[in-house]
């Protein structure tokens, strides 16, 4: 395969339909070199072996200050060079972390989210999905995503944080703005505003709960404790921003995304609809298909080292095409298909690892609850614009919607209301 740099893995474009292309890499260039929006280079990785390798290799580092030497520091843009003061305390969590600083910040935080809290939140989820489907259902159409998607994992992260959730629509501007930074050249420096925004809200926010501690997961990270160890300031508002960031973008993509596969395969959605006992391998599947984590977040090789043939230096960018492991012929049988009964389904939406995402459980109830919700209430349901006037957001990592618009009609059966071994009527 040619290689084009110009190609950009970033463009809304390249959102609305990067598997064809990821497909071309797994055949013919499965690490491919590509020229990332700032103009740096970067090794593509799509095979499902390979990412699973760059994924799990300590030989693959999060942390580029560790890494990189003063030649390839001195190569990094003018731009992000300029930057770097005003990034750093966006960037002390522990995505950017390896071993034992990642196994220090993890520890501190991962409690918050064992299978036995995220599931004691199914009730309000369940009731925020209710009251958000009232307001619409007269209408008979909305935009899935703010009138739905949207409200649902920002209402949840903003409650367990203790932010207003009245706020939530500026974190997820602000929160948006900043995943677009990477996808131009001067995005970075587009997005410096909303950055330093949200890092004078969060600072108010520990402030304000350092002052007053409460029952809310602020209050925990503060005064969280591991072998004497507690979050530094940097460490603190960096966390926060992550769990703000991640708890809830990732779920209003697949929630989005999972919704516009269903309407666009008539068939599972009738289905799903007639078997909501499907709903759990469903979202599984919807993981898979539409990739609401399109690439892994970067990783730098710490030595001179060779994959799938290809040799990479010491020191260089490689990003993990999780989007393409996903539709790998080599593990997934029809890899281009949506079947919501797929079993075996050993995706890597949630990556792999040590860096496995930690809010997996409770994007996963999210997303059941959500959509099992919607299937029960309407009927009908379809798009309310043509598909090619759908837009993609642009950025690095995550692939989703700006807006999907659909119409449909109240189910006859209001609110509930139906359990998992009902069948929804359609």
């Amino acid at each position: 395969m040619t290689v084009d740099l110009d190609v950009n893995i970033a463009s809304p474009e390249f959102k609305a339909d990067p598997f064809p292309f990821y497909r071309r890499l797994r055949e013919t260039a499965p690490v491919y070199r590509v020229m990332m929006p700032d103009r740096q280079t970067a090794w593509l990785v799509s095979r499902y072996d390979d990412v699973i390798s760059v994924l799990t290799d300590e030989r693959f580092a999060k942390d580029a200050f560790r890494v990189l030497s003063k030649e390839r520091l001195a190569d990094v843009p003018w731009l992000t060079k300029l930057m770097i003061p005003l990034l750093i305390p966006l960037s002390n969590h522990m995505l950017n972390r390896d071993p034992p600083d990642h196994t220090r910040l993890r520890g501190l935080v991962q409690q918050a989210f064992s299978p036995r809290r995220v599931e004691a939140m199914r009730g309000r989820i369940e009731s925020l999905a209710d009251e958000l489907l009232d307001r619409v259902e007269r209408r008979g159409r909305m935009d899935l995503i703010a009138d739905y998607a949207l409200p649902i994992p920002t209402t949840v992260i903003a409650e367990m944080l203790g932010v207003p959730v009245a706020d939530r629509h500026k974190f997820h501007r602000w929160s948006s703005i900043m995943l677009a930074a990477g996808a131009s050249r001067f995005g970075l420096l587009r997005a410096m505003p909303s950055a330093v925004r949200f890092m004078r809200y969060i600072r108010r926010l520990i402030k304000t709960r350092r002052d007053s501690l409460s029952d809310d997961l602020v209050s925990a990270l503060i005064t969280a404790n591991q072998d004497g160890q507690r979050l530094g300031d940097d460490e603190l508002l960096s966390m926060i921003l992550l769990l703000i960031v991640a708890g809830h973008e990732t779920t209003v993509n697949l929630i989005a995304s999972g919704m516009l596969a269903l309407i666009e395969h008539p068939d599972q959605l009738q289905r799903l609809r007639s078997d909501p006992g499907l709903i759990k391998p469903a979202v599984e599947e919807l993981l898979r298909f539409t990739a609401p984590v399109e690439t892994a977040t970067e990783r730098f090789a710490r030595e001179d080292l060779e994959l799938a043939g290809v040799k990479i230096a010491a020191g260089e960018l490689v990003i993990a095409a999780i989007a393409s492991a996903n539709r790998d012929e080599t593990q997934f049988m029809d890899p281009d298909k949506l079947d919501i009964t797929r079993e075996p389904n050993r995706h890597l939406a949630f990556g792999h690892g040590i860096h496995f995402c930690l809010g997996a459980s409770l994007a996963r109830l999210e997303a059941q609850i959500a959509i099992k919700a919607l299937l029960a209430r309407t009927r009908d349901l379809q798009l309310a614009i043509q598909p090619s006037k759908l837009r993609w957001r642009r950025g690095l990592v995550l692939r989703g919607l700006t807006a999907l618009p659909v119409s449909f009609s109240p189910a006859a059966q209001p609110a509930g209301r139906a359990t998992s071994g009902e069948a929804i009527h359609a």
